[in-house]
């Protein structure tokens, strides 16, 4: 998987995930499981979203 995730969208991504999650586990609910998704693109530096659409904020140069 080629990095498409730069380093300060990773950090967003991961705090609005975490968040997301609290909430979820607040309010007792599973849509707190949706805050996975962020957080693991955030680790992995890869959104298969991001590659479909072309989009890179990685500095990074793929080979």
């Amino acid at each position: 998987m080629k990095c498409n995730v730069g380093k300060t969208e990773q950090i967003v991504r991961i705090v609005i995930g975490v968040a997301i999650v609290f909430l979820g586990v607040y309010y007792r609910s599973w849509w707190g499981l949706i805050g996975l998704i962020p957080i693991i693109t955030g680790l992995i530096r890869y959104c298969p979203a991001s590659d479909v659409l072309g989009i890179s904020t990685c500095d990074i140069k793929n080979k």
